[in-house]
């Protein structure tokens, strides 16, 4: 196990939207009215009882994610930013990322948000085409997405965006020159995602129905392997399966998921992996909005479960996470944070197979997924974790 030493990365989730997207499965909310108040109070409330709890942790990283924490009055955001600073002992170099949307209305607060004490902003641009972007449910054009960016760039020192590709009728092609075009205007790391049909989302009904369908398993790989080259040649460099930065401008947050790491998760359905003692615990909170409120009202945390986990479901988060950065699974750190041996908590025949077919490669210190295995990566995931 690590210790309370570690630095602990925070996650605040602000679950309203201006519009669901139709591919989306994260726990996001449309409202009329946006209810700021209440919800930011209640934030700052489960902020202050959860620090009681935990004690003066050093914090690495905040992340305000959704939903669209960009609806957020950069005031709030800046009263979450001081709570969570003086309840924890923050780093020098602590991180701070908002996740923002660029419709006119939300790409206006960028500046109250850099003032707020954001220093990185993540940009849901998700394509630079307006056809795909209707497509895909978003609420703002082309132009406006490019027009944020160019303002996000005057105002952080960091930034990063996310792009969807792998779409209905894109071609290879296509995604290389829309990727050039993004890459070129600025960037220091990005997000770039295949289109996948989530469960539960409207795309799947659409889907279902043969509306529209998506790129075969062949034109998918040849896109991702595209996507390397073309990343590679802006000099970003793909650190985790989606993710790609220049070296030093990984998200430390998200490096914090993936290496396993302590983080604490406050808002509706947040969830959380905390150390006390020699335990880790998974945290989750109420899901839904307004109940989550209430509690936090009546008792000061939306909190509904604490659960220890065993062994080996540490092992099993552990090598479904680790597996899915370059610098792979340090094999030190896994036996000290799930007690557990590679042997142990593996397929040890599927193990050899992926050795031998190399999908997989095991040095003294490191197991990590090869190019060749992060294509199949999710198949490899599936059949290696007990």
């Amino acid at each position: 196990m690590n210790t309370p030493e570690e630095p602990l990365a925070l996650y605040i989730h602000w679950p309203f939207c201006l519009a669901k997207c139709p591919y989306c499965d994260f726990n996001s909310h449309v409202r009329d009215r946006m209810p700021e108040a209440r919800f930011a109070k209640a934030l700052r409330t489960e902020l202050a009882h959860d620090a009681a709890r935990l004690g003066r942790r050093k914090l690495g990283s905040i992340f305000f994610g959704g939903g669209t924490p960009s609806l957020m009055a950069p005031e709030s955001v800046a009263a979450l930013i001081e709570d969570a600073t003086t309840l924890f002992d923050p780093l020098p170099n602590l991180e701070i990322t908002l996740e923002a949307n660029p419709t006119s209305v939300e790409a206006g607060r960028l500046s109250g948000f850099r003032q707020a004490g954001v220093n990185r902003v993540s940009l849901g641009i998700q394509a630079l085409d307006d056809a795909a972007l209707t497509f895909l449910g978003r609420e703002h054009s082309a132009t406006q997405a490019l027009a944020a960016l160019e303002t996000a760039r005057t105002l952080f020192p960091r930034i990063t965006f996310d792009l969807i590709y792998a779409r209905p009728g894109q071609s290879l092609a296509d995604w290389k020159a829309e990727l050039n075009k993004a890459l070129s205007l600025v960037a220091d790391h990005v997000s770039l995602y295949q289109l996948t049909i989530e469960p539960g989302t409207k795309f799947e009904a659409l889907y279902r129905t043969g509306t529209f369908t998506l790129p075969d398993e062949d034109e998918a790989a040849a896109l991702y392997e595209e996507t390397s080259a073309i990343t590679a040649q802006h000099g970003l460099a793909g650190y985790e399966v989606s993710n790609y930065a220049k070296p030093g401008s990984e998200s430390r947050h998200n490096l914090t998921y993936w290496r396993y790491g302590d983080y604490l998760g406050i808002g509706p359905g947040a969830h959380g992996r905390l150390t006390q003692g020699n335990a880790l615990f998974a945290t989750r909170r109420h899901r839904a909005p307004e109940p989550w409120a209430d509690l936090v009202e009546r008792t000061g945390t939306g909190q509904t479960s604490q659960d220890e986990l065993a062994p080996m479901e540490r092992a099993r988060e552990m090598l479904l996470m680790g597996l899915r950065v370059t610098e792979g699974l340090n094999l030190d750190r896994f036996a000290a944070r799930t007690g557990m041996t590679l042997t142990k908590a593996t397929d040890a025949t599927i193990l050899a197979a992926a050795l031998e077919e190399g999908y997989l490669e095991q040095t003294a210190t490191t197991l990590h997924a090869t190019p060749e295995g992060r294509l199949r990566l999710e198949a490899l995931l599936h059949a290696l974790v007990l």
